[in-house]
């Protein structure tokens, strides 16, 4: 193995924990947030997590069809969170 595969290995090993941590720092506060305002923001830093474990995860096998899956939980995550924030604020989401 060459030096430069060996310092990508620890990149995505280093980028996984990171990530993994994050993501569990957020369940945390999904659960513990005092208010709903938390926990929107919670599981909007969980999409955010979960993307960049994907695109990790593309990067580690080099196959391309995860970059193409983090655009749609990119989309969905946006959508999700305007339309959760939308119904705490309202209570409705279509007006």
């Amino acid at each position: 193995m060459t030096t430069a595969s060996t310092l990508m290995d620890i990149a995505v090993i280093i980028a996984f924990v990171a990530l993994s941590l994050g993501q569990i720092l957020s369940m945390v506060r999904l659960v513990l947030g005092p208010a709903a305002g938390d926990r929107i923001l919670a599981l909007d830093t969980m999409v955010v997590n979960a993307l960049g474990l994907v695109v990790v995860l593309g990067i580690h096998q080099g196959l391309q069809i995860y970059f193409e899956v983090s655009l749609l939980i990119a989309m969905l995550g946006f959508v999700s969170t305007v339309a959760l924030a939308r119904f705490i604020l309202r209570g409705d989401i279509i007006e």
